[in-house]
């Protein structure tokens, strides 16, 4: 049977630090203010809901105030500082990183030994382990903290379960609840967590993470960053060569609109459409759902010098409507092995159409 430490933490990148181990934090210094603030005034809400999309930073906040709050146990004797930063060497640091502190749970999709992958949801023998571990003595003085990572995986019966134990919280617990969609967990736990909703990062934050842990050129930081739509994750995924390509190719095809330019949308479908190329496809939609939506909300572009500047004066309903059909398109596409560049060239010719008056 592999051991904990040999299995790679769930959607960890590779290359990357797992939240557990980050020392940095990118997002809004506000947020940790917000936390300390609370913790020290004695309004610790016992469960929070950390909302926002994928790749934002929520666990990464979560691991560092259970490492402030672990460090500094005493509300009234905690710092009043404007970060939650720990360092790296401190004992509540390096136990957490290295996934062995015993007052801290992670709850997520657990490994599957017999199919060597993780589970497609979090399960309810999963929620159950928080009844052991609230209901033993803790094995350091202070909190006992369970994440959930993400609450969004659990099924119907794991999210029942939790809803129980957030209505009658053990003592000197906390519950750090991460979600990438907020807004479809049951509304009883919605309404027995405070919300915290983290913003998408800014491209300078991003910028900074990448120039740390890769080698990139500053050129390709920056459209990484651009690209990524305040999502680091995301943003790691356009650092390669071919998803540089694909965003140029994009650029191109989208800068003659409202005319199509038939020969670069060939070339960019020929690109996004190889055989095996499963991340250039994601890419490509990455792109084309982000270029839609900052336009069905009026949003002008992160920056002109890598995407083309926006149409202001399509009417705005007219993009949300050519985004339903292109994420109908695309499931299709998905669900029954259709041909991909077909449908590049058939969605680029509908953003074409939609920007003409």
């Amino acid at each position: 049977m592999a051991e904990a430490a040999d299995i790679a933490r769930l959607d960890q990148l590779d290359g990357w630090p797992a939240p557990e181990e980050q020392a940095e934090w990118y997002g809004d210094a506000g947020v940790e203010r917000l936390l300390v603030e609370a913790y020290r005034g004695g309004r610790m809400h016992h469960a929070w809901l950390i909302g926002g999309p994928r790749g934002i930073g929520k666990a990464t906040l979560a691991y560092r105030f259970v490492r402030f709050a672990l460090t500094h146990p005493d509300p009234a004797r905690a710092p009043d500082v404007d970060s939650l930063a720990i360092a790296p060497d401190a004992p509540a640091a390096r136990k957490i990183a290295a996934r062995s502190h015993p007052n801290v749970l992670t709850l997520a999709r657990p490994w599957d030994e017999k199919g060597k992958r993780y589970m497609s949801s979090l399960t309810i023998d999963e929620i159950r382990r928080t009844i052991p571990f609230f209901g033993s003595t803790a094995g350091e003085a202070g909190w006992r903290i369970a994440i959930i990572d993400s609450a969004d995986d659990m099924n119907a019966n794991a999210a029942n379960a939790l809803l129980k134990i957030l209505e009658e919280p053990p003592k000197r617990s906390l519950f750090l609840v991460l979600s990438h969609a907020p807004g479809r967990l049951l509304p009883t736990i919605r309404s027995r967590c405070r919300r915290l909703d983290l913003a998408p990062l800014e491209p300078a934050g991003i910028e900074r993470a990448l120039a740390q842990f890769t080698d990139a050129e500053p050129d390709v930081r920056r459209f990484a960053a651009l690209a990524g739509e305040g999502s680091l994750r995301r943003a790691i995924r356009f650092l390669d060569d071919d998803a540089i390509a694909i965003g140029r190719a994009f650029a191109r095809v989208t800068a003659q609109f409202p005319r199509f330019d038939a020969s670069a949308a060939h070339a960019l479908g020929d690109i996004v459409a190889q055989r095996g190329a499963d991340e250039a496809f994601q890419n490509y939609q990455d792109l084309m759902f982000d270029w839609l939506g900052r336009r069905a909300r009026g949003l002008p572009e992160p920056d002109a010098a890598v995407l083309p500047a926006a149409i202001a004066a399509t009417p705005l309903a007219r993009f949300a409507e050519v985004w339903e059909k292109v994420r109908h398109s695309s499931a299709e596409v998905e669900g029954l092995n259709l041909d991909r560049k077909q449908f590049v060239l058939t969605s680029l010719a509908m953003l074409a159409r939609a920007t003409r008056m």
